[in-house]
């Protein structure tokens, strides 16, 4: 009977938890790049230590990729001044991909954002990284804030403080009225699923006649804010955010419903909708760093 040496077991187990490891390091990072590239480091890491001695392999594989990506949000946040967030955002890098440079798989990107939910990535983004790794790894994996605290070299009712705070934040600090958002929902939701399917008259059946959209000078950019006005013409200027759609989800925007692009986990741009008697009458969209930075956002659904 052939013997499995530690090396062997390493391979078979880290393959067998890839895709648990993978949905670790995307909730960390919010790209699935970075994710993967996060899974390599993590790789060579621990194969490099060896196992000898260890018991739960699965959960040293957990610490081993949680650590890797702590570093990677750590070293983003040193680089904040120079990343993608201090500039305006640059339409569809290839024929509507929806991705800068980074993105390796738009579609798979895509889909992933869709799983994880656009919102919380957005609100992930907005935590300290010793924030998002306790509620990552307890509230979304179940890892015992013991285990966190080793990570963060934190005792484990500080770490117990750093998840509270970041769900607070993940639900939305802003008082959202119930009724406001059941009546909203359903038409931004359509409003999302014509965009995507390029439906533009699904779109101007969503829109009041006279309805006005206000979009800040850094949305395209122009040197100026842009008004459109018209039903028609709105739903023909959202037309051109096709590619864009594909990273867009809704979520609690100073407690009301709204939309926030991400793609790669990143905040783009946000769309905030005026609705009565179900059709929507003033759309402002906002990508004005400053403006962004100002608002409060709260995953849907999350935690209920």
């Amino acid at each position: 009977m052939r013997v499995i040496d530690d090396g062997e077991r390493l391979t078979e187990r880290f393959e067998r938890d890839r895709g648990h490891l993978r949905a670790v390091a995307y909730r960390m990072l919010g790209s699935l790049a970075e994710a993967d590239d996060a899974l390599q480091e993590a790789w060579l890491r621990a194969n490099g230590a060896g196992i000898a001695g260890v018991e739960n392999l699965g959960g040293w594989l957990t610490t081993v990729v949680s650590r890797v990506c702590l570093n990677m949000l750590r070293s983003r946040d040193r680089r904040r001044e120079d990343s993608l967030d201090a500039r305006p955002y640059e339409p569809d890098a290839g024929p509507d991909s929806g991705l800068g440079p980074a993105g390796r798989d738009p579609e798979a990107e895509a889909l992933m954002a869709d799983s994880v939910g656009v919102a919380l990535l957005v609100v992930l983004d907005t935590l300290a990284p010793a924030e998002r790794l306790a509620f990552v790894l307890h509230d979304m994996f179940a890892v015992p804030f013991e285990d966190i605290a080793s990570l963060l070299e934190r005792t484990p009712a500080a770490v117990r403080q750093l998840a509270s705070r970041a769900r607070r934040r993940v639900k939305g600090g802003a008082a959202a009225a119930e009724a406001d958002v059941a009546r909203q929902r359903p038409v931004v939701e359509a409003f999302l699923a014509a965009t995507r399917g390029g439906d533009l008259e699904a779109l101007v059946a969503l829109l009041h006649p006279d309805v006005v959209l206000h979009a800040d000078r850094m949305v395209v950019p122009t040197p100026e804010p842009i008004t459109v006005s018209g039903g028609r013409a709105v739903a023909q200027g959202a037309m051109a955010a096709v590619g864009r759609a594909r990273f867009t989800g809704l979520a609690l925007v100073d407690g009301t419903i709204g939309l926030a692009m991400a793609p790669l986990g990143r905040l783009r741009v946000v769309l905030t909708f005026t609705v009565a008697d179900g059709m929507i009458t003033a759309i402002d969209v906002v990508a004005e760093p400053d403006r962004l930075e100002a608002m409060e956002f709260g995953a849907l659904d999350f935690g209920e």
